[in-house]
C-alpha cells in the first residue's frame, strides 16, 4: 500500500504531530508498505534526523511564516498541485491518502485526493476554536475566514456536513464531509469533534513513541545532581503558556533546576521575564534540538511539566515522558486521563498560583525521594509506535473497504 500523508508543517520543524509523522512513516515502512509525505519546504538547516527521510519527502513551493523560519505555508492552488502531481508521477500509484493537518494541509491534500481518485482518511490535530480564541479577540472573523478559504481552495464539501457545527467546528466538519474516515489523537478531544458536529464517528490513533529511541534513551545514564530537574518542552507560543509557567517558577521559590527545550514567537519575551525575575541561577533556556536531544532531556528530568489547558489533542510529550519513565505535573486535566499512569501531579486550576503550589509539592516529593515518582515500567510500554500503528492500519482498512 502506498499512503500519501499532506500535512501543515514539515516533519523535520519543531512540534508533536511533526515527530508522529516521522514515526508513522517509518513504522508503515518497516511493515512492507509506502508513505510519502508532502508538506511545505524548510526555510531553515535540517536536523538531519536520517539521511534517508529525503526520499520520502516533498518538499512544497512555501514561503516562511514565523520570524525563525521554523514554520513555512504552502498555498492550496494550481502551482502547488503541479509540484505534487511532478514528485508523485515518479512514485508508484497512491492507494489512500492520509490528510495530517487542519489548515493548508488538508486544503492541498483533498485536493490531491480529487485528482488521485484515492480515499482520505483525515486526523484532526489542532483545537482551531480554542487555539484561535487564545490569540485573538477577533476569532469569529478568523473562523469565518478559514470556511472561505476552504470554499475558495475546494469549492462545496463533497458530503454531508452537520447542521449543529458552528464556528470553527464547522470548518472542520466541511473538511470530515470529505473523508472516508476521520480521526483524533486521544480520546478526549475526538469526543469534543463528535460533540461539536465534527463527525458522527471519530476514531481515536494516539502519536505513539518510538520503540528503538526510547529503549536507546533509557539505557542512557542520568546526569548527577544536587537539587530535582524540571523539564518543559514545546512551541513558545501564548497556547502553550510557557510564561506563566516562569511566572509560576518565579512564584514558587522552588530549588530546582528548571530547563525550557524550543523557540517560538514568545522566546524574547521570556528570555527577558527570567531576568527581571532574577531566575538565571534556576532557568536555563536550551533552545531548539533534535528529538533524540528532546528525548535525553525528558529521561534525564527528574519530572516534565505541561502547562497548555484545553489547547492540546494529545500533547505528546507527557506520553513521551512516561513511556521514559518520567512523570509529569499536568496542567490540563484530560491530557493527565488520557496519559492515565499512577505517578504524577495534576494542577488544581489553570491560575499561576495553583501551578506555583503544585511546583513545590512535587519538588519538595522529588527532593524526598526521586525514585518513588517515576512511571513504572508496566505502565510504560503501551505508549510505544508498534501498537499504534496496527491501530491505524485498522483505520486505513476501513477506508480503503469503504467500510
Amino acid at each position: 500500500m502506498h499512503v500519501l500523508i499532506v500535512t501543515d508543517q514539515h516533519p523535520e520543524s519543531l512540534g508533536g504531530v511533526q515527530v508522529a509523522l516521522r514515526l508513522q512513516r517509518r513504522y508503515l515502512e518497516r511493515l512492507g508498505h509506502r508513505a510519502t509525505i508532502a508538506a511545505p519546504a524548510m526555510h531553515r538547516r535540517r536536523y538531519a534526523v536520517d539521511p534517508d527521510d529525503s526520499e520520502a519527502y516533498v518538499d512544497l513551493p512555501s514561503f516562511p511564516i514565523t520570524r525563525d523560519r521554523e514554520y513555512g505555508l504552502s498555498w492550496p492552488g494550481a502551482r502547488t498541485d503541479r509540484a505534487l502531481a511532478r514528485a508523485l508521477r515518479e512514485l508508484p500509484p497512491v492507494d489512500l491518502v492520509h490528510v495530517q493537518g487542519d489548515f493548508w494541509g488538508a486544503l492541498i491534500g483533498l485536493r490531491a485526493a480529487r485528482g488521485l481518485r484515492a480515499p482520505v482518511v483525515i486526523t484532526m490535530h489542532n483545537h482551531v476554536d480554542e487555539g484561535t480564541r487564545a490569540v485573538t479577540p477577533l476569532a469569529p472573523l478568523a473562523f469565518r475566514g478559514l470556511r472561505l478559504w476552504r470554499r475558495l481552495a475546494l469549492g462545496r464539501p463533497r458530503g454531508p456536513v452537520a447542521r449543529g457545527a458552528r464556528g470553527a467546528w464547522r470548518y472542520l466538519a466541511e473538511l470530515a464531509a470529505e473523508a472516508s474516515a476521520v480521526t483524533a489523537p486521544s480520546r478526549h478531544f475526538a469526543d469534543e469533534l463528535q460533540r461539536h458536529g465534527v463527525a458522527a464517528e471519530v476514531l481515536v490513533t494516539r502519536g505513539g513513541v518510538d520503540d528503538e529511541a526510547i529503549a536507546e534513551v533509557r539505557a542512557l545514564p542520568r546526569s548527577p545532581r544536587r537539587r530535582p530537574r524540571l523539564v518543559w518542552l514545546g512551541r513558545m507560543s501564548h497556547e502553550k503558556r510557557v510564561l506563566e509557567f516562569v511566572e509560576a517558577v518565579g512564584e514558587s521559590g522552588i530549588d530546582a533546576d528548571v530547563v525550557l527545550h524550543g523557540a517560538g514567537l514568545l522566546l524574547p519575551r521570556v528570555r527577558d521575564r527570567v531576568a527581571q525575575l532574577g531566575l538565571g541561577d534556576r532557568v536555563r533556556l536550551a533552545g531548539p534540538v533534535p528529538h533524540r536531544e528532546a528525548l535525553a532531556a525528558l529521561h534525564d528530568a527528574d519530572a516534565l511539566v505541561q502547562t497548555s489547558v484545553g489547547f492540546e489533542t494529545q500533547g505528546l510529550t507527557p506520553f513521551e515522558a512516561a513511556a521514559l519513565g518520567t512523570p509529569t505535573v499536568f496542567c490540563d486535566p484530560e491530557i493527565a486521563d488520557d496519559v492515565a499512569v499512577s505517578a504524577g501531579w495534576r494542577v488544581s486550576d489553570g491560575s499561576v498560583s495553583a501551578l506555583a503550589r503544585t511546583l513545590r509539592g512535587a519538588v519538595a516529593a522529588l527532593a524526598a525521594d526521586p525514585a518513588a515518582h517515576r512511571v513504572p515500567a508496566e505502565e510504560s510500554g503501551g505508549f510505544l509506535q508498534s501498537a499504534q500503528t496496527e491501530t491505524m492500519l485498522g483505520v486505513y482498512a476501513r477506508a480503503l473497504t469503504g467500510r
